[in-house]
């Protein structure tokens, strides 16, 4: 089958967890058809390294099945649920050791195509900083309203500024034309 005809995973392409916490990675997928657990089939596996080989550590065949590795112990559970296109898992009490590739494998008969889609997990030993948004939103509107306020002062200024010297161009007009009226109106009186 093409692979456009293929069902669609979707996964965090990665997900950073705390040392010791417990982290849900999601895995959703689209299909066309109804659930059926008779034939719907998933598979977790975990890779170390791009090199490495997967390891299958939880698997759907008729309902859920943890592959006790040694490496999970019993810190794996399922917390998805198929007949909602939900195949996420928790892993409980994360080590350092935990990192690496989580691949979950999804077939839902009669899809022909088996979808996929990988999680790369990073295990972080402490908290990263929180980046609070908020001062930067606080501080981005207070300069941009000050430049507004600065900009609307500097438009009324000259606006003012305008209009007295057109108020004074018009006072020097009148001026200049009653002084020649004046001139010219008062020699033609003194005459009569």
């Amino acid at each position: 089958a093409p692979m456009g005809l293929g069902m669609e995973v979707m996964a965090p392409a990665t997900i950073n967890a705390l040392n010791g916490s417990s982290v849900k990675l999601s895995c959703t997928f689209n299909s066309c058809y109804k659930v059926e657990n008779k034939q719907f089939s998933l598979n977790w596996t975990y890779q170390e390294c791009d090199n490495c080989s997967e390891e299958l550590f939880l698997q759907f065949r008729m309902k859920i099945m943890n592959k006790q590795l040694d490496r999970f112990g019993n810190r794996v559970e399922f917390t998805g649920n198929p007949t909602k296109y939900d195949v996420s898992f928790t892993l409980k009490n994360v080590q350092l050791e935990d990192e690496g590739t989580y691949n979950c494998y999804v077939l839902n008969p009669p899809d022909r195509q088996r979808g996929h889609a990988s999680i790369s997990l990073k295990v972080l030993t402490k908290e990263p900083p929180k980046h609070d948004s908020t001062v930067a939103v606080i501080v981005g509107a207070s300069v941009g309203g000050f430049l507004a306020v600065v900009i609307l002062v500097l438009m009324v200024v000259k606006c003012v500024r305008r209009k007295k010297q057109q108020r004074l161009n018009t006072d020097d007009q009148k001026t200049e034309e009653e002084g020649k009226t004046d001139g010219e109106g008062n020699p033609d009186e003194g005459t009569k």
